[in-house]
């Protein structure tokens, strides 16, 4: 790779940081929320919903967006509306309301979905397709460091002592409870407009930045004859049953992450002290098979073969996770990081596979499907109600199901 293309490819990363970060304060904020809000399971995994919907609603925008703008600006814009969001969250601290929240987060994941629409295709096309899976690990690194420590940072301050805060709740008369879950809701704001200050600052640096910017129209000449006859994205089967496969995919990453703190508290009475960490370990786990994934992909094992792996695991860990107990059980959610950490990485290149000019609305599909992120962790919240968060978990094994599927057979559709 040259130069500009490493430089390139830092300043990308730097932005997969960021929404890394973002992204996976929601470990965090739904444990909160459910007692800064008083709420049950089904209505604290609103926050996911919240979050991830917006990529639903605004992919397709995004992609005009895109179109107006260019890949560069777009991402500046991107982190602008990220921003505005992350200010949501003072008014919103401010009056206790859990719909404000609520709002400030899709703002936020409007946002991301701006950013995702143009970071994902532009590192999938900043070099060979070979080894797209690659560069995505590296960028996923990124992310997901970033989301080891989002818990960490925000978990000191946002649920510091919340298990003698809640004893403590049920001891007091209306008004105490009242103030004291207002003191409660007041610990987001500062860190949330530290956040809107830093998310301003990189966007003016994006922009300023000398990111190149990637043609997606244009097709090389045996792209352009394969697909002379085609009219429409949907007439690419390997792009629409890779929509699919994310669907499903981002759902079940978003469960291992974001309820696993929860899941620890409330399936098995561990302390949230300790529990606040199992979402870093998730991350961790995520690193781990990313960096696997920089060193083995495409050199000793292909995109296909590292998602069909990831299939695999992914069953195992969640029949461990339901049939056993205590810490096993939650590290076994913990550890479907490991599982999840390569099939974002070889979706994007098995799905965009031979789009050509059909890339920018093909990615806008595939991100899209990041709202399986507001979907299923709904049903999870849905089923520990009814039944107990631990059965909740059998949502994960037809999921992973499908992704071995789409690994082994589904991509080779065309």
């Amino acid at each position: 790779m040259t130069k500009e293309t490493n430089k390139s490819i830092i300043i990308i990363g730097v932005l997969f940081f960021i929404f890394g970060f973002v992204t996976w304060l929601n470990s965090v904020l739904i444990p909160y929320l459910k007692t800064a809000s008083q709420l049950n399971n089904f209505e604290s995994y609103l926050v996911a919903f919240a979050s991830y919907i917006s990529y639903l609603v605004m992919a397709i925008p995004s992609a005009w967006v895109l179109k107006k703008t260019g890949f560069k600006k777009g991402m500046s814009l991107g982190l602008v509306v990220m921003a505005i969001g992350a200010l949501v969250f003072v008014p919103a601290a401010m009056v206790r309301n859990y719909a404000f929240f609520l709002f400030g987060l899709f703002v936020q994941g409007t946002g991301l979905a701006l950013l995702q629409s143009a970071a994902n295709p532009y590192i999938t096309i900043l070099g060979p397709i070979e080894s797209a899976a690659k560069r995505i690990s590296i960028m996923g690194i990124c992310n997901k460091l970033a989301g080891a420590l989002a818990p960490i940072v925000f978990g000191a301050i946002l649920l510091k002592n919340m298990d003698q805060l809640e004893a403590r709740l049920t001891t007091m008369n209306a008004a105490e409870k009242a103030a004291e879950l207002d003191a409660l809701s007041a610990r987001v704001i500062t860190p949330y407009i530290i956040m809107a200050v830093i998310l301003c600052g990189l966007a003016v640096l994006i922009y300023y930045s000398s990111l190149p910017e990637i043609e997606t129209d244009a097709e090389d000449e045996t792209v352009a004859a394969a697909n002379k006859n085609k009219t429409s994205v949907l007439q690419f089967p390997n792009l629409l049953l890779g929509t699919l496969a994310m669907f499903l995919y981002v759902g079940v990453e978003v469960i291992a992450g974001d309820t696993v703190i929860s899941y620890a508290r409330d399936g098995h009475g561990i302390p949230t002290d300790v529990a606040k960490f199992f979402t870093t370990y998730t991350l961790i786990a995520m690193i781990v098979g990313y960096l696997i994934g920089t060193v083995t992909i495409p050199k000793y094992i292909s995109q296909q073969k590292a998602l069909q792996l990831s299939g695999m695991l992914g069953i195992a860990l969640g029949l461990i996770a339901i049939y056993t107990e205590g810490y096993v059980s939650v590290l076994s959610i913990s550890l479907l990081g490991l599982a999840n950490a390569l099939v974002f990485p070889a979706i994007w290149p098995l799905a965009l596979h031979g789009l050509g000019r059909f890339t920018k609305i093909g990615s806008s599909f595939l991100i899209m499907a990041l709202a399986g992120g507001a979907i299923l962790p709904l049903i999870y919240g849905y089923l520990a109600d009814t039944f107990d968060p631990q059965s909740a978990y059998w949502i994960v094994i037809p999921s992973y199901l499908y992704i071995w599927f789409f690994a082994v057979k589904g991509h080779k559709i065309k």
